[in-house]
Order: C-alpha cells, then structure tokens, then sequence
C-alpha cells in the first residue's frame, strides 16, 4: 500500500463529509408528516428532527379527557420523529453508498 492510495481514501472521505454538510442545509428544508388518530393530530417534522408544527382536530380536545390528547400528540411528535430518521438515512445512504462510515455522522442529523 503507498502513499496515494491513502490520500485518494482521504480525498474520498472529504468529499463523502462535504456532500454530507450540504445534505445537513438541505434537509432542513425537506419535511415529513405523521397523523394519528385518524388525522385528528398531525405532527410535521424537518430533516433535523425537529418538530416544525402539530396540528390538532378539534373535536380531540375533551377537557374531560386530555390524557387521550396528549397521548396523540406524543404518538405523532414520535412517528414524525422516526420518519424524519428513515428519510435522513435514505438519503445519506445515497451518498455513501450504504456504508456506514464511522466518523461521518454530522450534528442535527443522526
């Protein structure tokens, strides 16, 4: 093994990291939606996991039930959640080629 077999592997990992930076800005704009209880509670996500609105039928609201409520909310905040993994996943698959690369995880978004 020489020496530029080991600055190509470098070469490589930088523009995997570069790529994985620009999908970071990106995804902040891409959005997921999960609904639950027939649509009675819908929570959208960003591609950094974060929660960007939950919407919530009225006729879910029951003073006299609020546990049933926030058991939805937090169904939906949790299925938005997992969903916006999947899609954080699938995409930086794209760019690594299905390799887990250790290292490459960036912050905001695994």
């Amino acid at each position: 093994m020489g020496k530029g077999k080991g600055f190509n592997m470098m070469q490589q990992v930088k523009m995997i990291q570069e790529r994985l930076a620009s999908l970071q800005e990106e995804l902040g704009h891409k959005t997921v939606e999960a609904s639950v209880g027939g649509g009675m509670v819908v929570a959208v996500a960003n591609g950094k996991q974060e929660i960007l609105s939950i919407t919530i039928d009225k006729e879910v609201v029951d003073p006299d039930d609020i546990e049933m409520l926030q058991d939805l909310i937090v169904a939906a905040v949790n299925e938005a959640i997992k969903k916006s993994q999947e899609m954080v996943a699938q995409e930086m698959s794209k760019i690594t080629g299905g390799l887990n690369i250790p290292g490459l995880n960036i912050p905001g978004i695994m």
